[in-house]
């Protein structure tokens, strides 16, 4: 079906708009950091994480599966031709994610004070229980919104209509930036409120930005008749029962795999948590320094790097799938290994960078900070890792080997969960920053998870890393030489100074040097020729 305003992306195309638009929104996401911070401080921030930690984990639950399967299963029909099925499983899955969404926001809501709980124990001087409950139940109206948003961008990257979605992303994030800017400055500095209520009112930003986010998606599809297809001509009719069963099929591996894939962040929450504040008995206030950082502030920093992934994930899914169902192994394997290499490629570099130069990156979004660089520029190894993980799951899921990525993902969660205290101690005992032992446990977590999985693709469903290999030996020595430009350079341009505005031109500086040279070897190897010369197969 042809549409006016609205044109389907190939992928790679659909990589670099997907890639953009989060980029954009991870963009917006880090700058509005700054006032942020400057308005709730750590123990705000340390509160907004309690909350959306929380609000993440039942997300998964009440949606987090349905994007990528409604997106799948949309790609599926679509490329059989049956177009009546297409219609009929976007309609079928917003009436499911009603129902989940409405149970999940009341369960939310009730059992709020027994999270709190959970989360700080019986720690005082920071954060009260009821302060938590409070503004989990605040954020718990954005799942009666959410999902049914996520369902929608399933159904239209399905289609391969990936620019209206990555618009729609931005549209939810200004619209929640906005709430959470204006509402805590309005809360804190006008009316004089409590700490809990202007924080309160920033998680609210979710619901306000989803919904008008949904709104837009709406009207796109009403405008572009995308729901008034021609069913006429379908070679086969697929029955209601059939597409319920096939939602179902694909959406629970999906949610349980969300759902273990962020217990990784909540079991460090609590984790860390108890071992700082129970079993080491530190004062509350560094305790909630420390997480907030990892559930707030830090995050919002590996949000950069993780929107590469997102980016890619949005695009790889219906295009395996596509070629998947084509039974065309050759082109499922050759879009597997353009996005591992576009993870080396961009992502490591991305990584060290932001580790080598933790100090000036947290000071000039924070300002002054002790814990702040010292735990980020390890903690931001945490989404390398994770990330690189989340695209050998979702190309898993694309090809329905959901037996193996729910073994993995829990193999990694149970790792993790196991190692975080021992490792918490070890490193205490060593000297070292306490958190490091959580990243720790959580990177040992992925990489056994990605390379169980590596192996069994390999192995089992003979797919061929043959190029990725071949061109590695010359990413590992660009990664060095980047590394070296940055080394030497802070031998002529400090990095600890105080001043946020001077971390600027210091962070252009190695960044313009130590990229362009990177650029410059990686476009000579030809890995970066390689990575977007994807030839269009003719029609």
């Amino acid at each position: 079906m042809k549409t006016k305003s609205m044109k389907k992306n190939s992928f790679m195309e659909g990589a670099i708009v997907a890639t953009l638009g989060i980029v954009i929104v991870k963009i917006i996401g880090l700058i509005y950091v700054i006032p942020f911070n400057a308005i709730i401080g750590e123990s705000g921030g340390a509160l907004y994480g309690y909350a959306y930690n929380i609000y993440m984990l039942f997300l998964s639950i009440s949606s987090a599966g349905f994007p990528f399967a409604i997106s799948k299963l949309t790609s599926e029909y679509e490329s059989l031709g049956y177009n009546k099925a297409v219609k009929d499983t976007y309609n079928i899955s917003l009436k499911i994610i009603s129902i989940i969404s409405i149970i999940i926001f009341i369960l939310l809501f009730i059992f709020a004070p027994q999270i709190g709980k959970l989360i700080i124990g019986n720690a005082e001087g920071g954060n009260s229980i009821s302060d938590i409950a409070f503004v989990i139940r605040c954020v718990s109206f954005a799942i009666l919104v959410i999902p049914f948003l996520s369902v929608t961008k399933g159904f239209l990257q399905g289609h391969k209509f990936i620019s209206p979605t990555s618009i729609s992303q931005i549209i939810e994030q200004v619209v929640r930036v906005a709430v959470i800017l204006i509402g805590s400055y309005l809360a804190l500095k006008v009316f004089k409120s409590d700490l809990k209520t202007a924080v309160g009112i920033s998680v609210s930003g979710a619901f306000f930005g989803g919904l008008i986010a949904y709104i837009y998606l709406k009207i796109k599809i009403n405008k572009t008749k995308l729901l008034k297809i021609d069913t006429k001509k379908d070679k086969k009719v697929i029955t209601k029962k059939e597409i319920i069963k096939k939602i179902i099929t694909y959406s629970v591996p999906f949610i349980v795999i969300s759902l273990i894939y962020n217990l990784y962040n909540t079991v460090d929450m609590i984790l860390i948590s108890r071992t700082m504040s129970d079993i080491l008995h530190y004062p509350i206030d560094k305790v909630e320094s420390v997480l907030s950082i990892f559930t707030t502030w830090g995050v919002k920093l590996n949000n950069i790097l993780l929107a590469v992934i997102t980016g890619l994930t949005t695009s790889l899914i219906p295009n395996i799938v596509s070629s998947y169902t084509k039974k065309d192994k050759k082109d499922v394997d050759n879009k597997f290994n353009k996005a591992l290499q576009c993870i080396l490629i961009v992502l490591v570099p991305c990584t060290l960078f932001l580790s080598f130069l933790s100090e000036s990156v947290w000071t000039l979004f924070y300002g002054d900070s002790y814990y702040g660089p010292l735990i980020y520029k390890v903690f931001v190894f945490y989404a390398l890792f994770g990330g690189l993980y989340s695209i050998v799951v979702n190309t898993l899921q694309g090809l329905s080997k959901y037996k193996l990525v729910i073994t993995t993902v829990f193999i990694g969660l149970i790792i993790n969960t196991v190692l975080d205290v021992p490792m918490m101690l070890l490193v205490n005992k060593l000297g070292y920053e306490v958190s490091y032992g959580a990243v720790l446990a959580a990177i040992i977590g992925y990489l056994t998870s990605t390379i169980i999985s590596l192996v069994v693709l390999h192995k089992k469903y003979g797919f061929n890393f043959t190029d990725t290999k071949k061109r590695l030996p010359s990413l590992i020595i660009s990664w060095v030489v980047f590394e070296l430009v940055i080394m030497i350079l802070k031998l002529f341009v400090p990095t600890d100074l105080d001043n946020r505005l001077i971390q600027i031109p210091i962070l252009l500086l190695y960044g313009v040097c130590s990229f362009g040279i990177y650029g410059a070897i990686n476009y000579f190897n030809g890995n970066l020729k390689n990575l977007f010369d994807i030839k269009r197969r003719k029609k």
